[in-house]
């Protein structure tokens, strides 16, 4: 089986292909993880063993509540949306403060009519989301039965 990695924006718009193209690959290695806008997209491995499939994505400093998870059809869709502005007591004059906002999105396909929906597990701990999706029962690698001849 196999998976399928599902790209946020259309191929519309040539130019904008070529742009993406020589800023995000060729000239600027060091960028591959930027968004459009400039913020960083968490990266993201996923593991197939024989009976799930493990997601983990790399999101340090937020929380578990930063989070939106969900499944539509074949689609894990994860993506996170945090507007930092945090208010300071007194009466003091700002010479200089940045706003924070962060989001992102990431989706993948998985396989068709394989993931038990059901027993879908996710946990945040030191910086890393990992979803634990098993597979059902029937689409689970069986161990080789010996067969006897009579």
């Amino acid at each position: 089986m196999s998976l399928v990695r599902s790209y946020r924006e259309p191929l519309t718009n040539l130019p904008t292909l070529f742009e993406n193209l020589l800023n995000r690959g060729v000239l600027s290695w060091g960028n591959a993880n930027n968004s459009s806008s400039g913020t960083t997209i968490p990266t993201l491995n996923i593991r197939e063993t024989d009976e799930d499939f493990l997601v983990e994505l790399a999101a340090p400093g937020m929380k578990k509540e930063d989070f939106k998870i969900h499944l539509d059809g074949n689609n894990l869709c994860i993506s996170s949306e945090r507007n930092i502005n945090e208010e300071e007591p007194g009466n003091g004059k700002y010479s200089y403060k940045e706003f924070s906002y962060q989001s992102f999105k990431r989706t993948v396909t998985l396989p068709s009519n394989v993931v038990d929906e059901e027993k879908i597990q996710a946990r945040y701990d030191s910086g890393i989301l990992s979803l634990k999706i098993p597979k059902k029962e029937e689409v689970k690698k069986k161990a080789p039965r010996l067969i006897a001849i009579n």
